[in-house]
């Protein structure tokens, strides 16, 4: 056997630079029982709990290689519902960090989500123009909600009927849904433009609706009393309510409604549009509307005397929307707004934090009792990150440093915390190197300026006009005593490194700072777009817009070899330590190796789906990393041409990396504004296991789509999730469980029990496949009952009866497995007359157990209720596990609603 090359592995340490995505909402969260001081924000895949007060990261939460796209925080705040963009919902628990259930809903990015007034139910509406109920208790989706033609941009459940759903979409409609019935039981057709937002406010009272224009509009929700008015369609009245527009709020912002919030309460709701200004509005109770409207009817009675001529009209004497709510002072804001969520506490004070497009959040707060009060902005995260994408990267000497530029700055990073230890404001940063001695950064501009900055004092020291265009690369010189600059006016210019006397210094102070000295320049006839040395000092490889590299000798600048065989121009390329190969990476996706002794191509390699955008060796060895547009980070053998690995990458184009000088960490940045560190591990890589895995998934995603929720057979049922790989492999183990089962039973020795059951740690079938359907998640577990063949179905159902009747502790998951099938094949079940005993059988023993778990919890409850009152007798009258004063505020929200359904008010539209 001959011997192998062995590759260690690189596997992902942190991901960092982020503070808040531009594309998921922000959210409040409690943690350990705080409020208003912790935000839950996308960051890329992750999800980030930021503590606003000290500016600090304090949870983490994250799931497979997929964007998140919105986030709800739970009724009690002990959850988080976090939406991705495969349509995926995880519900993490805050205090545990670990995902509690998956629902796979929907097969696009997730849109809006909610939860129900207590926590139970969430619904979810997604780019797939659906909305889908899911229960969280459960685990399952309760019911998918098909209509709407266009995206969805909101949902929510209505607190007084507890069973009704409010969505909205681009389609330009509003619908009403009822989940029990599965069906839209009213829809609001009065925009013309896309609705982009709903709100319930009040208790229910009031449902305010923003679309394209300046205006919002406001619908007033009545409970319907049953008698038919004149003139009503017939599903008005069979309506649980009447919902009419009422009027109008006049925006005083510009441009369409963009997000439209309402805080717990339903007493303050907050929109804005494309302009830097967050509106405030505040809806009064019904008892300070009241008031408002006995002064001012007041004021309409002196003015009546006053003037014998004038005379109000019933209208104004009725309630109006000038009574109800009350424009609060808007907050003006600095950037542009991404999104923002509001929490009013318990002195009247108003929490509003909001997240920006210049990944930047900051929390204002608003009191609003006070008449005169200003909203004022109390906490900024900004430092943790650059507000615009990273466009070059670089490692420091000692491995212990990285250096990122954006379009405005550069920062300093430590690479064991991924903490910011300097931000140095410089402008469009294009490529950057460190200094030998780790003190200084060579940083290049867009506008060709060549900056020195000194990182101890954060501060530039020089700033050069090295170039009339873009400064697109920076390389040391091998004996580090200089460097070589390449730009977009056609020129590669030769620097000296130097110590001058600091122009700032006082008199008699010999301090010296370092400096650039002009040497030498080689003038091209295009654009140079990257440039290289040898480690030899003998070659300078420039690679120009022409599609080729030209290599020169470094002490004469005269021509030696050209390169040419990429069709489009060479984006990034690197030179070996031994500076025997040269790889070059270009815009048309390929790498190519060639040898700097010929200028023979060794090998072409289709590397990336998009543009080669980032290339470097590891220090001393043939192995490089790659990077492209298309998100990847790629290792790559130089010797044998063998990929090696592929690194998860970023979420969108990936810029550029840089490897460090000892070759145990790799940085990258790219276009979701990440920087992701990778270190390099001791497990040993077996490129056959790799591949093998790369296959895989690759089948495993093109295999399980999802596109069709529907139901054979049953075209009017949808389910409320897709098919997944896990429901796919839960299909396959069911199948081989019966399979396995079925020649176990078969066989005359049962001492000997199959590897599989003995896997499962079962000693008889029953066991065996009540721990299979046990171990499938709750999500997955009706995607896979409806993938087994009926065959599969009849045999799964007779061993059901005997399943009953032993394992009485699995009642529940028993039920489920029999009524899901059931309603799914219920013509063929049937019609098939062998089936008719087990139905009988199945049927009585299904009903005694469901009957004994059904008495044994009430035993249990009543009990519980029983040594709760003695409990309560011992203490003297005290309260046990109750709140009394939660009862009362429960019993006065009960006779508001009664006083509500009572009255009706006439408004007016203004």
């Amino acid at each position: 056997m001959g011997l192998t090359k062995q590759y260690l592995a690189f596997q992902p340490v942190a991901s960092f630079n982020l503070i808040a995505s531009g594309r998921a909402n922000v959210a409040f969260v409690s943690v350990g029982g705080v409020d208003g001081r912790f935000v839950a924000v996308a960051a890329a895949e992750k999800v980030l709990v930021w503590n606003t007060r000290l500016g600090e990261k304090v949870l983490e939460l994250t799931r497979d290689k997929q964007e998140v796209s919105y986030v709800r925080a739970s009724p009690d705040g002990k959850h988080l519902a976090v939406g991705y963009t495969d349509g995926v919902i995880e519900v993490f628990e805050l205090e545990s960090r670990k995902s509690v259930c998956t629902f796979a809903a929907h097969r696009s990015a997730i849109s809006a989500m909610n939860y129900d007034l207590i926590g139970m139910k969430l619904v979810s509406g997604g780019l797939d123009n659906d909305v889908v109920v899911s229960d969280v208790v459960a685990q399952a989706g309760k019911c998918r909600l098909v209509g709407h033609n266009a995206p969805i941009t909101e949902a929510c459940f209505m607190q007084r009927y507890h069973d009704v759903v409010i969505s909205c979409s681009k389609d330009t409609q509003i619908k009403f849904w009822n989940i029990e019935t599965q069906s839209c039981f009213k829809t609001i057709v009065d925009h013309r433009t896309e609705v982009w937002g709903v709100v319930l406010m009040r208790n229910d009272d009031f449902l305010v609706a923003g679309s394209n224009d300046s205006q919002l509009s406001v619908y007033k929700i009545v409970e319907n009393s049953g008698q038919e008015a004149v003139g009503e369609l017939e599903s008005e009245s069979s309506s649980p309510f009447r919902c009419s527009q009422i009027g109008n709020i006049q925006r005083s912002g510009f441009g369409r409604t963009i997000n439209l919030i309402a805080e717990g309460g339903g007493q303050i709701l907050g929109c804005h549009g494309t302009d830097r200004k967050i509106e405030l509005f505040y809806f009064y109770s019904v008892d300070e509307a009241l008031a408002r409207l006995t002064k001012r009817l007041k004021k309409l009675d002196t003015k009546a005397k006053n003037d014998q001529a004038a005379s109000s009209s019933s209208a104004d004497r009725q309630l109006s929307l000038t009574d109800e709510i009350k424009r609060l002072p808007a907050i003006v804001v600095p950037e542009k707004i991404k999104s923002f969520d509001l929490l009013l506490g318990s002195r009247d004070e108003l929490r509003v934090c909001v997240t920006y497009v210049k990944n930047i959040v900051q929390m204002y707060t608003l009191n609003v009792a006070e008449k005169h009060a200003e909203p004022k902005a109390i906490h900024t995260l900004r430092q943790q990150g650059h507000p615009t994408e990273v466009r070059a990267v670089g490692f420091s000497s000692d491995n212990l440093a990285v250096a990122s530029g954006s379009g405005e700055s550069l920062k300093l990073w430590n690479r064991a915390t991924q903490s910011c230890l300097r931000t140095v404001e410089t402008g469009y940063v294009v490529s950057c190197c460190f200094v030998p001695g780790d003190r200084h950064v060579l940083v290049g501009l867009k506008t060709g300026q060549l900056l020195i900055v000194d990182i101890v004092i954060g501060e530039v020291i020089e700033r050069i006009e090295a170039h009339a265009k873009e400064l697109w690369s920076i390389v040391l010189t091998p004996d580090q005593r200089g460097c070589v600059t390449g730009g977009g006016d056609t020129t590669v210019k030769f620097w000296n490194f130097e110590l001058i006397a600091d122009p700032n210094r006082e008199e008699g102070s010999e301090v010296k700072v370092l400096s650039l000295l002009h040497k030498n320049v080689l003038k091209l006839e295009e654009t140079v777009l990257s440039v290289r040395l040898s480690r030899n000092s003998k070659y300078i490889a420039v690679a120009l817009l022409d599609s080729t590299v030209k290599i020169f000798f470094l002490d004469t600048l005269k021509f030696y070899l050209s390169l040419y065989g990429h069709k489009l121009p060479v984006l990034c390329m690197d030179i070996s330590y031994d500076s025997t190969i040269i790889v070059t990476g270009s815009a048309d996706r390929s790498i190519k190796i060639w040898g700097m002794d010929f200028g023979d191509c060794h090998r072409s390699l289709v590397a990336h789906d998009n543009s080669v955008m980032g290339l470097q060796f590891i220090p001393k060895t043939h192995l490089f990393f790659s990077c492209g547009k298309d998100g990847r980070l790629k290792q790559w053998d130089a010797d044998s041409f063998e990929k090696i690995i592929t690194l998860p990458g970023h979420v969108g184009e990936a810029h550029g990396l840089a490897v460090s000088p000892n070759g145990k960490f790799v940085v990258s940045c790219g276009s979701d504004r990440t920087l992701r560190l990778f270190e390099r591990t001791d497990e040993p890589l077996v490129l056959q296991d790799v591949q093998e895995e790369e296959r895989e998934e690759l089948e495993n995603n093109t295999l399980a789509t999802g596109d069709d929720s529907a139901v054979p057979g049953l075209p009017g049922l949808k389910l409320p999730s897709k098919k997944t790989i896990g429901s796919e492999k839960a299909a396959e183990n069911i199948l081989e469980c019966l399979e396995v089962s079925k020649a176990f039973e078969q066989e005359d020795n049962k001492s000997i029990i199959p590897p599989l059951m003995f896997a499962y740690e079962a000693t008889n079938t029953d066991d065996f496949l009540l721990s299979v359907l046990t171990r499938i998640r709750a999500s997955d577990l009706e995607e896979a009952l409806l993938l087994l063949p009926f065959s599969s179905v009849c045999e799964l159902l007779e061993r059901i009866p005997k399943l009953t009747a032993t394992r009485q502790d699995q009642t529940e998951i028993i039920c489920k497995v029999v009524l899901f099938l059931f309603r799914i094949h219920q013509k063929p079940i049937v019609a098939n007359q062998t089936l008719l005993p087990v139905i009988q059988d199945l049927i009585g023993k299904l009903q005694r157990a469901v009957h004994e778990l059904r008495d044994m919890i009430g035993v249990n409850h009543h009990g519980m209720q029983m040594l709760q009152r003695e409990a309560e007798a011992n203490q003297g009258g005290v309260d046990l596990f109750r709140d009394a004063t939660k009862s009362r505020r429960l019993k006065n929200q009960r006779r508001k609603r009664k006083e509500l359904a009572k009255r009706t008010f006439v408004q007016i539209s203004t």
